[in-house]
């Protein structure tokens, strides 16, 4: 399928009243389409996918054409929120421990290629941590210096196994044995 065919497929599931906060409407895609705008109407859709829910066809459709278009971050974000769709959003705010304090020394890599374990309340029957494994997205940045803070969002491998997490929450980041950081979580979303 050529990029255009899955914009205009994109924007199709796109209600008519949904707008962003600085008033982007589908209209406003629709006027990049027919300029061969391709990436801006790209990047408009994904802020329209930011403003409501939308099913988890309009993001693969995305995922597709910033693929077709070799927009490779972009194309992982957009299959990021194709499972966010099937599995829940798990948001969280994540403080890195620094060097000096034995933290990670090179920065955390932004675009869900990391799949630190976390400490997320499970035990083993002897009472140790029974860790959860979870991919991690640096929002709005390439990577997450050592010691840094951000918004993050994690993909687990098992959802099921994360249910039972509420906002509020502290988790624990674990890619040794010590703690590597610590997460507050800010939002915990079931599938749509």
């Amino acid at each position: 399928m050529d990029v255009l065919a899955l914009l205009k497929s994109a924007s199709l599931l796109v209600p008519e009243e949904t707008a962003t906060e600085n008033d982007v409407t589908v209209d406003d895609v629709w006027d990049h389409l027919a300029h061969d705008e391709w990436e801006v109407a790209l990047g408009l859709l994904e802020e329209l996918g930011d403003a409501r829910p939308l099913p988890a066809v309009f993001w693969a459709s995305m995922a597709a054409a910033a693929g077709e278009l070799r927009l490779e971050r972009s194309a992982a974000w957009c299959h990021w929120r194709e499972g966010e769709t099937r599995h829940g959003v798990i948001r969280a705010e994540l403080t890195l421990r620094a060097p000096a304090d034995g933290g990670r020394r090179s920065p955390v890599p932004g675009a869900g290629v990391l799949r630190p374990m976390w400490d997320i309340g499970h035990r083993t029957p002897t009472g140790e941590p029974a860790y959860a494994v979870a991919r991690l997205w640096v929002e709005g940045a390439p990577a997450l210096e050592p010691g840094g803070r951000a918004s993050v969002r994690l993909a687990p491998l098992t959802p099921e196994r994360w249910r039972h997490l509420r906002a509020g929450q502290v988790i624990t980041l674990h890619e040794t044995r010590p703690v590597g950081g610590t997460a507050v979580l800010l939002e915990v979303g079931r599938p749509a």
